[in-house]
């Protein structure tokens, strides 16, 4: 088994039904086990910014799913759920993100692994800390937090447990 974590996140609609929902058919993925979630964030939108906020967590999990096989159930996850892709970074009912898949460097046309912003994006740096503070970037060997401490926290609002 692979340890996995997906950064989940939504600002269309009841943002926290459309979490709720995705990890539960997260937890029913074939030769996959949710172990772990973490807290939900309020958060400022990031790349386009002229929209609503979003509900943000991450979650990991144990799969023997392949990366693409889970990036690819993630998708179907989505589109389940409402997800239309029609402005890149545009608001959106579910996104999952696949952020970190063992120790895997994954360079393919619809992955790479880690996920290329995870050092640039708070919003998912904060939440995936509270599950794991000691993970190191696979790529560089340098811890995540350390990445946190150049990034504005601003506006990232614990929301629940």
């Amino acid at each position: 088994m692979i340890d996995a974590f997906l950064g989940l996140g939504s600002n269309i609609g009841d943002r926290k039904a459309y979490l709720d929902q995705a990890l539960e058919r997260l937890a029913k993925l074939p030769q996959t086990s949710l172990l772990a979630v973490s807290s939900t964030y309020q958060t400022p939108a990031w790349g386009l910014t002229d929209q609503a906020d979003f509900l943000n967590l991450v979650c990991h999990i144990e799969t023997e799913l392949p990366p693409l096989d889970l990036l690819r159930a993630c998708q179907t996850i989505e589109d389940d759920l409402g997800r239309v892709r029609k402005e890149h970074w545009g608001p959106r009912t579910l996104d999952i993100d696949l952020l970190l898949y063992g120790q895997e460097l994954v360079e393919e046309p619809d992955l790479t692994l880690p996920h290329p912003y995870i050092k640039e994006r708070a919003f998912v740096l904060v939440p995936l800390l509270e599950l794991d503070e000691k993970l190191l970037d696979p790529k560089t060997g340098q811890p995540y937090s350390q990445a946190l401490v150049s990034l504005s926290q601003e506006g990232i609002e614990k929301i629940s447990d």
